[in-house]
């Protein structure tokens, strides 16, 4: 493959001519070592842990992504006894069991004190990294895909200090690694603060919900008394599914899509994971569910309840719920979302939880009559409309944060 002009192969890839390929234990400064593993484990336990004194990082705050967290200290004796584990402002603290390849930048008011046999130290001279640019590309999944190789173990992997020391990777100018940073910074702070406005928002929605579907707060206009329903007051009939032949392909493929418990945590309204053909719909205990019906478990993921914007069919472990004319289908989707815990805590089972119908229909609750449950269904669909723009919007700035790493983070766009 022919390069483009100011570019090489290295290595690590196609980089700019300008930039280095260096091993991760030669970025260390005169004073510091570039990696260093904590202590070993005998030599910080817990029992030796005091209530204040120097901080011990550990896993917890690399996972939160912040140095503030926790409450494990150790004494000034033990401090200078394991000194060379200490952490400094600029370190990146990366984590070396189950959650390995985990980073968190030590900023320059961290409090004084030394990291768990849990956690690597990254030490880098400052000339030659800049502690933010560092942390970018350990996120990519070039460097991901790298620490996967050299991590150790099974369910648990875990990393190494001498896994890492012989590690490669592309170094830009330094001026150009603060130009990287800032601008993946910029995004970074864009999506903590949308993400706290989807927390806000998922917040309000969840505090309105307990007050308008249980009478708690009434909309204007509306004062008739509530009436006390049991699930299966307002049902004209339940349909449950099922599952065609695995064993026959003409059963499967595109065709109509079949939902199960897992669409439901991953829920798409215009799509399933798998589908059925109309002869496997038509040799099966399955059946065909208009869009927009209610569909919810019986089986794991109690208390769950979607809408589809297409005709679907579903499992056995899932039920559609057809309304009586009391009850109207946005009401009860929206009631589902506020009910679904209290449903989920009434199953039983040691490994997979369920929930006998019987059971489902016997759940009480208010009902309201059907103007104010149209008036309460609407404004909770228009949060639900606000609160899916900002994911949509949190998801794209997310896309775009990875389109530039894969850009800047490569050499493939310049910032200098």
């Amino acid at each position: 493959m022919e390069l483009k002009p100011g570019y090489k192969q290295t290595d690590v890839g196609v980089i700019p001519e300008d930039w280095a390929v260096r091993r991760l234990d030669t970025l260390g400064s005169r004073n510091r070592p570039a990696i260093k593993a904590g202590p070993f484990g005998s030599a910080l336990t817990k029992d030796i842990y005091t209530p204040h004194g120097y901080k011990v990082y550990g896993q917890e705050q690399v996972i939160r992504g912040d140095h503030r967290y926790g409450d494990y200290y150790v004494s000034r004796s033990k401090f200078e006894e394991l000194k060379s584990c200490a952490v400094a402002p600029g370190d990146v603290l990366l984590s070396l069991v189950g959650t390995a390849g985990r980073s968190l930048v030590v900023p320059a008011h961290a409090a004084e004190g030394i990291i768990n046999p849990r956690l690597i130290r990254l030490s880098f001279d400052k000339d030659l990294v800049h502690p933010e640019f560092f942390q970018a590309y350990l996120e990519t999944d070039q460097f991901q895909a790298l620490l996967a190789r050299v991590t150790q173990g099974g369910t648990m992997g875990v990393l190494n200090a001498g896994s890492l020391r012989p590690l490669q990777i592309p170094l830009p100018p330094i001026t150009e690694q603060r130009s990287i940073s800032a601008a993946l910074g910029a995004l970074d702070t864009l999506l903590s603060v949308l993400e706290q406005l989807v927390a806000k928002k998922r917040d309000l929605k969840h505090a309105a919900m307990q007050q308008l579907l249980t009478g708690q707060r009434r909309l204007p206009g509306f004062h008739g008394e509530w009436l006390v329903k049991q699930l299966g007051d307002v049902l004209e009939r339940v349909v449950g599914g099922g599952t065609p032949s695995r064993a026959n392909p003409e059963y499967w493929g595109d065709g109509i899509p079949w939902v199960t418990v897992k669409d439901l945590s991953d829920f798409n309204p215009n799509q399933t994971q798998e589908s059925v053909t109309k002869k496997g719909l038509q040799n099966s205990a399955s059946h065909l569910i208009p869009k927009g019906t209610v569909i919810t478990s019986t089986r794991m993921a109690l208390g769950a309840a979607v809408r589809y914007e297409v005709a679907v069919c579903i499992n056995q472990d899932l039920k559609a719920l057809f309304p009586r004319p009391c009850i109207s289908g946005h009401f009860l989707y929206h009631w589902f979302q506020y009910y679904g815990s209290a449903i989920a805590a009434l199953g039983s089972g040691s490994t997979v939880k369920g929930i006998p119908l019987a059971d489902l229909k016997r759940v009480e609750f208010l009902l309201a009559a059907l103007p104010e449950q149209a008036a309460i269904a609407a404004v909770l669909s228009d949060m639900d409309a606000e609160l899916a723009a900002l994911e949509q919007r949190l998801a794209k700035t997310r896309a775009l944060k990875q389109g530039m790493m894969q850009e800047l983070l490569t050499g493939r766009t310049r910032l200098v």
